[in-house]
């Protein structure tokens, strides 16, 4: 009994968990809804849980695999994310070319959700426990002519509530188009392809977070900035929400029913759900500033009496030396927000070359 109610508590709270990534009417329908979580401080920067920037950077393939490039080989990445109370997530990867079959990145990403006191109805403490939850990744990409490659990513994934724990394997396939002559590249993902080998229930297979994205970047030519935009849930229309809370909501005088957004509204609504946008000013060669927004993220996580920054984000990009430093903050709630940090190297910057 009180393991039981315990396990519930902590699914609410992985279910909370996963919410405040702006999936809130999505989020609680899957197992493994921390795949969806946002690593990169750079993509947390500009809003969204993936981009489609082609330039070299290892922290993107999590996300994006068909980035993967000669490029990163020998990288080395980590990446930390101090998320609200004692929850905190991230990764480590590293990225190797081979020159027959293609350039590899192995990664392994967890989320750590702290630890839970166990208690019983009448307040009682009996010990704690912890929860978290694993991804062991390995990333493929090859360049298939000078403008179209391709990727994929097999993940095996561990799941560790208390005493309950499951086992899952997805794969990630994504293409992208980088037309370098226009600075544009668009690229298609479909995520979290899988199932659940063993559920936390016996016998209680639960479905896995799949997604169809679609995103597009493009550099300007005469300006230092490029701008992105992030199509979410392709596979899915209708995201929205109706929050009972929300004092915007008309109630008709002699009826007492609630009078409905018109069409175009609805359909304005829904459409901007999908839609996540961001930008990354060059300020030089070795210092970037990002900003985004993420409008179904900022309505339905927004306090309606004070609305503040929920939904925007911002980050910084910075080279020190060896080392590429980026940082940013995204707000989900007015209670906070959580600090992206991570740090890349390129393991062979710090070999003696031979002369």
């Amino acid at each position: 009994m009180r393991e039981t109610l315990n396990l519930k508590i902590l699914f609410i709270i992985v279910f909370l968990f996963s919410c405040n990534q702006g999936f809130s009417q999505i989020g609680g329908d899957n197992s493994y809804e921390f795949l969806n979580l946002t690593y990169s401080p750079r993509i947390a920067a500009m809003g969204g849980n993936f981009l489609a920037v082609k330039d070299n950077d290892i922290n993107m393939t999590l996300k994006n695999p068909s980035l993967i490039t000669p490029n990163m080989n020998n990288d080395i990445s980590f990446s930390f994310t101090d998320f609200y109370t004692d929850i905190n997530y991230g990764y480590a990867m590293y990225s190797r070319t081979y020159e027959k079959i293609g350039s590899f990145v192995g990664s392994i990403q967890y989320v750590d959700y702290g630890s839970f006191t166990y208690t019983d109805p009448s307040g009682n403490s009996y010990g704690d426990f912890k929860a978290s939850d694993y991804a062991f990744n390995l990333g493929w990409g090859r360049q298939l002519d000078s403008c179209f490659s391709i990727g994929s990513n097999l993940k095996f994934i561990y799941s560790d509530l208390e005493s309950y724990n499951s086992f899952g394997i997805a794969v990630d396939v994504a293409a992208t188009y980088h037309n370098s002559d226009k600075n544009l590249t668009v690229s298609f993902l479909a995520r979290n392809i899988g199932r659940q080998l063993k559920a936390y229930n016996s016998g209680n297979i639960e479905p896995l977070p799949f997604e169809l994205q679609l995103g597009l970047s493009k550099k300007l030519l005469h300006m230092p900035f490029r701008y992105s935009i992030l199509i979410n849930h392709i596979e899915k229309w209708d995201l929205s929400y109706e929050d009972p809370n929300d004092p915007n909501n008309i109630i008709d005088p002699f009826t007492g029913e609630k009078q409905s957004k018109s069409d175009l509204e609805k359909f304005g609504d829904n459409l901007l759900r999908h839609i996540v946008i961001g930008g990354e000013f060059s300020i030089t060669k070795n210092f970037n500033v990002r900003i985004g927004y993420n409008y179904q993220r900022r309505n339905e996580l927004k306090v309606y009496d004070k609305v503040s920054t929920v939904g925007f984000s911002w980050g910084l990009g910075i080279k020190i030396s060896k080392f590429k430093i980026n940082y940013s903050r995204a707000r989900y709630h007015l209670v906070g927000s959580p600090n992206y940090l991570s740090v890349t190297a390129n393991l062979s910057d710090f070999i003696p070359k031979k002369h």
